[in-house]
C-alpha cells in the first residue's frame, strides 16, 4: 500500500502561487526549526564553514602516475575527513561547462509538464511473487516523486527527487532514466564515469594516508560499486523558517560526492554542536565521507577514537529554487561491512 501523500510533489505545491505558508505536514515543531535559508536578518545568524578543499589532481590514482606530491595533499585530505568529513574537490578535471550543463539539464527535467515526468514516477503497479500484477500500488526507490511517506504523523521535506542507480550498468532500470530532456542521458553516463574517478582516487589517496596499500579500501569495496544518482529539486519556499529541504542524516554511503547549487546555498553541516552553512561552489565538487567509510576505519571503543567520520548534514530551504545532483558509492552487495582487521587490535577493539 501507498500512503496518499506519497503523490504530492512539493513542486506542485510551490507552483500554486497562493501558498502563504507550507501545509502542515511540511511544518517542523518549533525546537526543530533551522535559521532558513534566505534574508539578510536570518543571514547575520549564520556561519559560513570553512571548509578545506583537496585538489585532487595531487593524489596518484595509483602507484604509476605522474603526480607530484610531497605528501603534503594526502595529509590534508586525512585532516579534512578527521576533522570535518567532508571536503570540496579541485582538479576533478571536469570542465565548469560540463558541470553547467548537468545542473542546467537537472532544472530542464524538473520543469517539464507534470504528465512528463510522472512517466518515470516511483509509485508503480504492485505484483505477487510470481511478478502478475495483484493490483493496489506499491512505492520503490528508483523514479522520480518524493521519499518515502510510512505515516500520518510524518514530516515530509521540502523537495522532489529523480534517484537511479547507475552502476553497475548492468543493473540500470532504464525505464526510470528520464527521456527528455534529451541530453540528460548522455550527462549522465559521462558524469557517472569522471565522478567515479574521483571515488576511486579519494579511496586509494584515503588508504595510503593511513599508511596502508592503494587498493586497502578499493578491495572492500569491489571493482563494481553499486552507485546511485540522486537529483533532487528544492522548491521555493514561503516560509522556509518552517521547513526541512532534508532532515539531517549522515550518509549510506563510502563516500557521497556532490554537484552543488552554483546560485543558491542551503546544505548545512553540524559541527561541536553549531550548524553551519556549506559555502556555494562554483567549480568544485564536494566529497562527504558515509557511514561504510567510517565502519571500515573505525579503530576501537577504548576512547571512541576515529579515523574519519561521517558528518551530519541537512538541508534548509529560501524563496529561491534550488538543485542538487549527488552520487551515492556503496559497496558491493557480497562485500562483508566491518571494521578493518588492520586498524583493530586487543587495544583497540572492534565497536561493532
Amino acid at each position: 500500500m501507498v500512503h496518499p501523500a506519497q503523490g504530492q510533489m512539493v513542486q506542485d505545491l510551490a507552483a500554486g502561487g497562493e501558498l502563504g505558508a507550507p501545509p502542515s505536514r511540511y511544518v517542523l515543531r518549533e525546537k526543530d526549526r533551522p535559521v532558513a535559508a534566505a534574508g539578510a536578518v536570518q543571514a547575520a545568524q549564520r556561519e559560513l564553514a570553512a571548509i578545506p578543499t583537496i585538489d585532487v589532481s595531487r593524489l596518484a590514482a595509483e602507484s604509476g602516475d605522474d603526480v607530484v606530491d610531497d605528501g603534503g595533499e594526502a595529509a590534508k585530505l586525512r585532516s579534512a575527513l578527521q576533522s570535518w568529513g567532508l571536503f570540496a574537490v579541485t582538479g576533478h578535471g571536469m570542465p565548469e561547462p560540463f558541470l553547467d550543463e548537468i545542473l542546467a539539464a537537472t532544472r530542464e527535467f524538473f520543469h517539464l509538464p507534470p504528465e512528463e515526468k510522472e512517466r518515470y514516477s516511483n509509485v508503480v503497479a504492485a505484483a505477487d511473487a510470481d511478478g502478475v500484477g495483484a493490483g493496489g500500488e506499491r512505492f520503490q526507490p528508483e523514479g522520480y516523486g518524493i521519499d518515502r511517506v510510512d505515516t500520518d504523523e510524518q514530516i515530509l521535506d521540502w523537495c522532489d527527487r529523480l534517484y537511479l542507480q547507475v552502476q553497475p550498468e548492468e543493473e540500470r532500470r532504464l525505464e526510470f532514466w528520464p527521456e527528455h530532456p534529451a541530453a540528460l542521458r548522455g550527462l549522465l553516463e559521462e558524469y557517472t564515469r569522471r565522478s567515479e574517478q574521483v571515488f576511486r582516487r579519494v579511496l586509494a589517496a584515503t588508504a595510503r594516508s593511513l599508511g596502508f596499500g592503494e587498493e586497502f579500501f578499493g578491495d572492500k569495496v569491489g571493482e563494481k560499486v553499486t552507485t546511485y544518482a540522486r537529483f533532487t529539486y528544492y522548491p521555493p519556499c514561503p516560509r522556509p523558517e518552517l521547513v526541512y529541504g532534508l532532515k539531517p542524516h549522515t550518509d549510506n554511503s563510502v563516500l557521497t560526492v556532490l554537484l552543488l547549487d552554483k546560485h543558491v546555498g542551503g546544505l548545512q553541516l553540524l559541527k561541536d554542536g553549531r550548524w553551519l552553512d556549506i559555502p556555494v561552489l562554483t567549480n568544485e565538487l564536494l566529497v562527504v565521507a558515509g557511514d561504510e567509510i567510517e565502519l571500515f576505519a573505525l579503530l576501537g571503543v577504548a576512547d571512541h577514537e576515529q579515523v574519519f567520520m561521517a558528518p551530519v548534514h541537512r538541508v534548509v530551504t529560501s524563496e529561491r529554487e534550488r538543485m542538487s545532483v549527488v552520487m551515492f558509492y556503496q559497496p558491493e552487495p557480497h562485500k562483508e561491512l566491518a571494521p578493518s582487521e588492520e586498524l583493530v587490535g586487543e587495544e583497540r577493539p572492534a565497536m561493532y
